[in-house]
């Protein structure tokens, strides 16, 4: 443990570009704030798109935090359910949550809680900045940035609000960047698959969600080309249905989503399978359809395919 630490700001486990900056940029704002024993830790490693941004900004990725001691403070971003979490976080002490997704946590004590239904964590740090009257560097703008373009697919997907453009107009002028150029280099850098193998392929941004009683796992993976990931396809299915008997699953979603073109391909394997076709009104042809403007699991995915379980 680290003796100078009092705070650990963290963001979900395989963390993407929005959990890794908005820790970085939490970090710097407590900081800001007067907090200075406080520090950024992601949870797992990063991945290729959140590498294009650190490296763009030449910044190294925050230390990988392996368990916080009994009685720890901590600083939740992008994510607040306990089994997104570091492992001992039942015996932490959290302090305060930024994010944008579902409440999932109970606390026996008060806390600062600052949920806003938009498109990124970012997006809500932004006017943590503007609300203490936080001047937002350079660097810190990119890194917000970044994260926005990230979750919301240059501001394509549906969970994109009209806060996500404010904050992309606002910080793309503070990061001197042109947000489209810059946002497809990045989207791209973020779906080079070369280097992964079958099982990091699909634990890269797998969630486990549970329609009702289908136990299921839902993984993403974003390409610029969905051929260049259906070749895999076989290989694909022999690691899913691994995963499926290892995990004792009854659906295993593979979503693999075209940023450019904003579908996505998904292959379904489990008992369930059919699930897929019931809430999307679709047939599937050898385990797989194309979802036609489907690039969001929180929106397209989660709800409606809870709804017809």
């Amino acid at each position: 443990m680290d003796n100078m630490v009092k705070t650990y700001v963290f963001g979900h486990k395989s963390p993407d570009s929005d959990s890794i900056t908005s820790s970085l940029v939490m970090a710097n704002l407590e900081k800001e704030l007067g907090n200075s024993e406080v520090k950024a830790y992601r949870l797992g490693n990063v991945n290729k798109e959140t590498e294009f941004i650190l490296n763009y900004l030449d910044i190294e990725a925050p230390e990988l935090l392996e368990s916080v001691d009994d009685g720890a403070d901590v600083i939740l971003v992008d994510h607040n359910s306990p089994a997104e979490s570091v492992d001992n976080l039942e015996n932490a002490n959290i302090l305060k949550v930024v994010d944008h997704h579902k409440l999932a946590l109970e606390t026996s004590y008060p806390l600062f809680l600052r949920f806003e239904p938009v498109g990124c964590t970012e997006t809500i740090l932004c006017k943590l900045y503007e609300e203490n009257g936080i001047e937002i560097s350079k660097e810190i703008a990119t890194l917000m940035l970044s994260a926005i373009i990230s979750d919301t697919l240059l501001l394509k997907s549906p969970t994109t609000t009209d806060d996500d453009k404010k904050a992309v107009e606002k910080l793309s002028k503070i990061a001197g960047i042109d947000a489209e150029e810059y946002g497809l280099e990045m989207l791209k850098a973020g779906t080079d698959l070369s280097s992964f193998s079958i099982e990091e392929i699909l634990s890269l941004d797998a969630k486990q969600i549970d329609f009702k009683e289908v136990k299921s796992i839902v993984n993403q993976v974003n390409t610029a080309d969905i051929c260049d990931v259906m070749v895999m396809k076989d290989d694909l299915e022999e690691g899913m249905n691994k995963i499926i008997q290892e995990e004792n699953l009854d659906l295993f979603m593979l979503l693999i989503t075209d940023i450019v073109n904003s579908n996505s391909q998904v292959i379904a394997l489990g008992k369930n399978a059919s699930l897929v076709e019931k809430a999307y009104g679709v047939k599937l042809e050898d385990n797989t359809v194309l979802l036609e403007g489907v690039v969001s699991r929180k929106k397209q995915v989660v709800p409606i395919m809870t709804e017809n379980a």
